[in-house]
């Protein structure tokens, strides 16, 4: 990881004019400087290498690019807003690399339907804003969501904050425009909740970091705007704490439960530290946070938010608690929460995982881990947090205070398999809403069941016979 790639092959005069003719001298990239941007993610783990960015704006242009590269088996790799953690996005081999950011298109809104159709590059805030002009709700929520895009979501299958209430990207999707390898559209756009006319060929890309095609437009679910929203965020001891108040809270509160989230003290901790104008809501300092959130189309949201509250307290199982007062407290909460990803970074070397396990497993995994990790690596500090409700824990882990980053993060793989093994061994997932794509490609033939990893590269091979969709990602 972290390594420096090798100059890009170069594309044929020839074979660069047809691809330029396509998009327009604008927008076919070929600078290496203007190129840079599309080859490095976010956390620098990966830095990829392309002679070409091409920058289509209409599913017409992505179309005869697929067609082109079918006829000179130049392989492709489609980008979104460059934020996955996997390196799925990046050009690793010197692809051509397909940013989708001008087909930010929204087509329509139709709030009878309860519906949006939008293009792959239409970014996840703006896609939020435009169904709240409409005075509705388009629940995916994730720390990226100024930057990341609806195609990107759709192709790694997002979860993010409000997964517990509305579920995954996988979820909020009714129908999709998909370019194949060949060049062909697949139309799929539907605004029905029921179809049953043949195999579900939309659930094929969703979630296969376009590897088998890319998807250029979705028709989204949308929800009822809430009337009303309430915030809390509370300590406590233990994560089974937090799995106690998170029953009190789905019985007491039942489908108004939108967002349960588990803050371990330390992630709390380089937050405060390390983010901008980030304070701590309580007057006192908690081994554990949770931060939960309401969401009613009525007015009691508060009195079910204080009910459950006071239930917590009890029972012993919450020890302080604040709703936030406005709007602007409430931005505060989730400022904390969102920035504990970029409060690691000074921190030293972070390894990461996003994992998942059953519910009722979480307080298990989250003990047998940290000894794990620590065994492995003494002085090794584990960060956890995450969705609670939907099992899904970011279970990361920051470098020995004074250790050398670059020799922590060669370990990656080795504590991998340390928490990986627990994972499995309590029916999780090793990969729960950032996907597979390099990062733990090698790791999925040894968790995944071998019937599906047959099937899966059956499908590969008939829909990219040739291997120039997003090659060396997933598979």
């Amino acid at each position: 990881m972290n390594i420096v790639q090798p100059a890009a092959p170069q594309l044929p005069p020839e074979l660069l004019a047809a691809f330029r003719a396509i998009v327009g001298d604008k927008y076919a990239v070929t600078d290496a400087a203007d190129i840079a941007p599309y080859l490095t993610e976010e956390r620098g783990l990966f830095h990829g290498r392309s002679p070409l960015v091409l920058r289509p704006g209409s599913t017409a242009e992505v179309s005869a690019i697929c067609k082109l590269a079918t006829e000179h088996k130049i392989a492709l790799v489609p980008q979104g807003g460059n934020t996955g953690l996997v390196g799925g996005q990046t050009a690793h081999h010197g692809e051509v690399v397909i940013s989708l950011r001008r087909l930010d298109k929204i087509r329509e809104i139709d709030a009878a339907s309860n519906t949006m159709t939008c293009e792959a590059g239409v970014v996840l805030q703006i896609a939020q804003q435009k169904a709240a002009e409409a005075d509705r709700l388009f629940p995916l929520s994730l720390g990226a969501e100024g930057s990341c895009t609806i195609g990107g979501n759709l192709s790694t299958n997002a979860g993010g904050t409000g997964a517990l209430a509305y579920g995954v990207a996988r979820e909020m999707a009714l129908g999709l425009e998909v370019v194949l390898a060949d060049g062909r559209v697949l139309n799929l756009l539907s605004k029905l909740k029921k179809d049953n006319t043949g195999y579900d060929l939309r659930n094929l890309f969703i979630g296969a970091e376009g590897t088998l095609g890319i998807i250029t437009a979705a028709t989204l679910k949308l929800f009822p705007k809430p009337r009303a929203i309430e915030t809390a965020y509370v300590g406590l001891k233990s994560p089974a704490d937090a799995l106690k108040l998170l029953a009190i809270s789905q019985s007491m509160a039942a489908g108004s439960l939108t967002s349960f989230e588990l803050l371990a003290d330390i992630a709390v901790d380089f937050s405060i530290r390390h983010g901008i104008d980030i304070r701590d809501p309580l007057t006192s300092k908690h081994p554990w946070y949770v931060l939960m959130e309401l969401s009613s189309s009525r007015d009691d949201a508060r009195d079910a938010l204080e009910s459950i509250l006071a239930k917590g307290m009890e029972d012993g199982i919450v020890d302080d608690a604040v709703i936030a007062a406005n709007l602007s407290q409430r931005a505060a909460f989730w400022k904390l929460r969102d920035e504990m990803s970029a409060a690691q970074k000074p921190e030293g070397g972070s390894i990461k995982h996003d994992i998942s396990v059953p519910v009722a497993s979480v307080p298990a995994f989250i003990a047998e881990a940290d000894a794990a990790v620590v065994k492995l690596i003494p002085g090794s500090r584990p960060v956890p947090f995450g969705h609670l409700g939907d099992g899904n824990i970011h279970y990361n882990v920051s470098q020995p205070i004074g250790a050398n980053a670059a020799d922590f993060l060669a370990r990656w793989h080795e504590l991998n398999a340390v928490v990986f093994a627990i994972v499995m061994r309590m029916g999780g997932s090793i990969s729960a809403e950032h996907g597979i794509g390099v990062l733990k490609r090698d790791e999925l033939p040894d968790v995944k069941d071998k019937v599906a990893i047959s099937l899966m590269r059956g499908i590969k091979a008939q829909l990219d016979p040739l291997g120039i969709m997003n090659p060396g990602k997933v598979l």
